[in-house]
This record gives structure tokens, sequence and C-alpha cells, in this order.
């Protein structure tokens, strides 16, 4: 199970593109896309899940190509949860769930053993009965997320599942999409590098509708070591230096004075953007501002 993107184009009325002729291969396994606020992502899983119709190129799932007449036989293959869901607030969780798997077309009995099921690996058993407009964000997007295994889909595409979440359950969320691919096609798509990085062996970064970087997790974080670093210094001055020369990921005030993480690339002094979203994962120490 595959999906295959090919010089996918994507311009809205107000004639921003979105998508600028992309080109990807997602294989079967958890995939992961990453890329900041505004990169194109959303759109992208608007796309596969046949909620937007591209401007150009061609998308295929599995050898079925997207296009009017395969839409209703590309949906039964797919679960989705959108980046904002609002799933029936005068519910309870429950009937709201039991009501989508039914939309879905799951008979009764499956359904609610599938439901049982995810409530218990979601750790929302406990609020089962409770009124889904009772539910906090994190709570949300975890029925949201049950919804959209309910159908068990061939191809799972999620949409910043863990947003708002704690991180024992964004753990737990995590674990549960890891398991789920097995034999299937998982495309988890976040702008928290942590997350892909404890959940897929292969991911794209995608900036402005393109993708900077596919291939393996392993072949990306090779590419940026040596690349970031953490100073730690208590002069003022070499602080104030060092911001001006270096992109600064983050920093903070800690016991020996103030710790920087700087990005920093031998050829242009800074980092392409792929590189700069694993700051928050690779790192290597210096003293007082000597690289």
């Amino acid at each position: 199970m595959s999906i295959i993107i090919n010089d996918l184009t994507v311009t809205y009325k107000n004639k921003v593109t979105a998508i600028d002729h992309a080109s990807l291969e997602i294989p079967q396994g958890v995939f992961g896309l990453l890329g900041e606020n505004g990169a194109g992502k959303t759109t992208l899983m608007r796309v596969l899940t046949t909620i937007l119709a591209p401007t150009g190129g061609e998308v295929s799932v599995n050898g079925i190509r997207y296009c009017e007449k395969n839409f209703e036989e590309i949906q039964k293959r797919i679960g989705y949860l959108p980046q904002e869901i609002d799933l029936y607030p005068g519910l309870t969780v429950q009937e709201c769930l039991e009501y989508m798997g039914d939309l879905a077309g799951v008979p009764k009995i499956e359904c609610r053993n599938r439901i049982r099921y995810y409530l218990e690996r979601t750790g929302l058993t406990a609020h089962r009965k409770k009124k889904m407009r009772q539910l906090s964000g994190g709570m949300k997007r975890r029925a949201g997320l049950i919804q959209a295994l309910l159908n068990d889909p061939e191809i799972l595409i999620v949409d910043e599942p863990t947003t708002g979440l704690d991180p024992e359950e964004r753990i737990r969320i995590r674990n549960l999409l890891v398991d789920f691919s097995e034999g299937r096609t998982v495309l988890f798509s976040t702008h928290v590098v942590e997350d892909l990085a404890a959940t897929c062996s292969r991911l794209a970064v995608m900036k402005k509708g393109r993708f900077l970087f596919s291939g393996r997790m392993k072949e990306l974080l090779k590419e940026a070591e040596g690349c970031v670093w953490i100073c730690e210094t208590c002069d003022e001055n070499t602080a104030r230096d060092l911001e001006k020369k270096y992109r600064i990921s983050s920093k903070q005030f800690v016991d020996g004075g103030l710790q920087m993480r700087i990005i920093f690339w031998e050829e242009g002094g800074c980092l392409p953007p792929s590189h700069f979203l694993l700051s928050m994962l690779l790192a290597r120490p210096f003293r007082d501002g000597q690289l």
C-alpha cells in the first residue's frame, strides 16, 4: 500500500499556491510530514482525502488514480483526523462514535468492540458518557482519532494528532499509531520533531508547498550532525555577539549563566530550513562562543 504524488499543484482562488509542483512517494508504515505552520501540510492531506481537488498533477493510491469516478472507492480505504474537528457536541462520546461508525458502514457489534478497544488505548474509557462539548481540546483530539480508526482503514491520515495532549497522552497516541501501521500506511503530520523521531522511519520535510527532503529519518539526522551546538556563557557581550552571528533556536537561564542552542552550517553559517527543524534533537556542547 503506497501513495504516489506526481507534480502536484494546488492554487487557491486568491492566487496563493499552497503546493508547488510537489512529487513524493509515501510507503507502507508510519510516514512523517514535517513542516512549520503554513508549509502546505494540511492542503496536501485535504487532497489525499479527496476533500480538495488539485490544480494540477496526479495522485494515486495503490494504483488507483485520484479522479471523481474513483473517489468513493478511495474514501473507503482512508481514515482521516483533520486539524480542526467538532463532533456532534450534544452527543456523548459513546453515542458520537457509534454514530460515526454507522455512517462509515461498520457493523454495530464490530463497531462497539472497536470503540471499546480504542477508548481503552486512548485513555477515554472513563469519559465515554460525557457530552462531546464537555471534553477538553486534547480529549476531542483523541475522540477524533478514534472515529478515524473505526472503519479499519488501509490508509490513516492524521493532522497534528498530539496537539493539546500532555506528555503521557502523546506517548500513548504515538504507540497506537505505530501499532496500527502494521500492514498499513499512516501519514502523520506535525511540527513537533520529537513525535516524528519516536514513530517514523521515513519522513518528508515541507516548506512553502515544496518538499525540501524526503527519505529516512536517520539520513536527515546524519546530515545535521555537528551543525547544532549548545553554548553556556555567563558573558552578556558574548551572548549578544552569538545572536547577531548565528541562528538561535532556543535559550534559557541556567546555573552557569545563559544556555543557547545555536544552528551552524559550514557552507553558509546557517542550516537549511529542513535541518533547522531538527535543532531540538541534535546538539554538541561548547563554551564561551568558541565554535
